[in-house]
């Protein structure tokens, strides 16, 4: 191989050397979110601002449908956007785009670093993740083959999704195990521990034990749930909370107008469990991570 010439030389130099300052700087966990649509983020938005602006970590997002299926509850999108979103053809149209863009904006507020976008169809609003589990309905090799990429290559220290539970969405309950899975093919000398969040349920999180078909959904006995209190007031007259942060991801979704209609982030904490997957290490670890967070940023100065 010919030498570089110097001033090319001086330039990989200086960006290797930025690389590994930009390392060093990193102090904060490594953490992948796993989800199916733009928006489900906002159950848990809280613990992924505080880890990228509080924690100086990094959060990255890797989201399995393309959102297209959003077009129900977008009459003041539509005229926000001024296209006709709640016409199904149209919406399917142009929501992927949109949502994205929303994500986005929603993630610059919580520090999002890097987005992992699958585009698998967003096609109705059903309760059965078999026919996306067993690939009917979605490209599950690609899934898994690109999740295994992107573990592979980040050496995260956390992956979290959202809580499955009975009464949800097929395609959060899909994202979820496919999440699991690709932790059980990790070959990694160092797995990501794996969190199930939320904010609220219509049964609390501690009733969910495993959803029924999917084992690799079990919750690790004796483990404890792991809260973020965001509602503690801080600050001059105690007027602000954490829950702002939260207010401003869901007004980033002008699309979704039914989420600022809806309690979708009604509860005073952000909880998570712990999938039993994990290995008993992960209990200490993941405290110390909610130690951390409960000692940073505006949560320390209560």
């Amino acid at each position: 191989m010919k030498n570089l010439p110097l001033k090319y030389a001086s330039i990989t130099g200086f960006c290797l050397l930025f690389y590994a300052a930009t390392l060093m700087a990193q102090t904060g966990p490594r953490v992948l979110v796993v989800n199916a649509h733009p928006d489900d983020e906002t159950s848990f938005p809280i613990i992924l601002y505080k880890i990228t602006h509080d924690l100086k970590g990094t959060v990255d997002l890797a989201l399995i449908t393309d959102g297209q299926g959003g077009f129900n509850g977008s009459e003041l999108g539509s005229v926000y956007y001024k296209f006709k979103l709640t016409d199904s053809t149209v919406g399917r149209a142009e929501l992927p785009r949109i949502r994205k863009q929303e994500l986005m904006e929603a993630g610059d507020i919580m520090g999002i670093r890097n987005y992992y976008f699958f585009d698998q169809r967003d096609d109705y609003y059903n309760l059965n993740p078999i026919p996306y589990v067993t690939g009917q309905n979605w490209d599950v090799p690609f899934i898994e083959k690109k999740l295994d990429q992107i573990l592979a290559a980040q050496q995260y220290d956390f992956v979290i999704t959202m809580l499955p539970y009975a009464g949800q969405h097929g395609h959060h309950k899909t994202a979820v195990i496919m999440a699991l899975r690709a932790l059980k093919r990790y070959k990694g000398p160092n797995r990501p521990i794996i969190l199930a969040g939320s904010t609220y349920l219509d049964e609390k999180p501690e009733a969910f034990t495993v959803l029924d078909g999917f084992p690799e959904t079990t919750i690790k006995k004796d483990a404890p749930s792991f809260n973020l209190d965001v509602a503690t007031h801080f600050g001059h007259g105690k007027q602000v909370s954490y829950k702002v942060i939260a207010q401003w991801v869901i007004a980033a979704y002008k699309s979704q107008g039914d989420m600022q209609e809806n309690p979708l982030y009604k509860g005073d904490k952000e909880t998570f469990r712990l999938f039993d997957i994990n290995d008993d290490a992960s209990i200490q670890k993941t405290t110390q991570l909610f130690e951390q967070l409960k000692k940073s940023g505006y949560s320390a100065q209560q």
